[in-house]
């Protein structure tokens, strides 16, 4: 015989006592210069933030521009990631490219 009995039932709470909130976002940046090549920024932008060509060079053109441009929102951990390949990256190429963070 089996032990199932439908006359038992039971009951399963999904509260929870602690609110759960979303990490904070953080903006990452470049910083225009006189030395860095445009197409070593639209390089940077396809390799590095997975942009298409055309959205790099429109962020690029920007950073021209304006003096700086979004490369896109990200995580702590990602943004700051993203932050340090991008300046190993302008450093290993001889380029002074500055890459920074902030908090959205």
């Amino acid at each position: 015989m089996s032990q199932y009995d439908p006359d038992i039932e039971e009951s399963v709470s999904s509260e929870t006592d602690q609110e759960v909130e979303e990490p904070p976002m953080y903006k990452v940046m470049l910083l225009n210069d006189d030395y860095t090549t445009m197409e070593f920024v639209v390089e940077v932008l396809v390799h590095v933030f997975q942009k298409s060509s055309e959205e790099a060079t429109q962020i690029m053109l920007n950073v021209h521009r304006s003096g700086v441009g979004v490369c896109g929102i990200y995580p702590y951990e990602i943004a700051e990631t993203k932050v340090d390949t991008v300046e190993a990256l302008a450093r290993e190429n001889g380029f002074p490219l500055k890459c920074i963070m902030e908090r959205e």
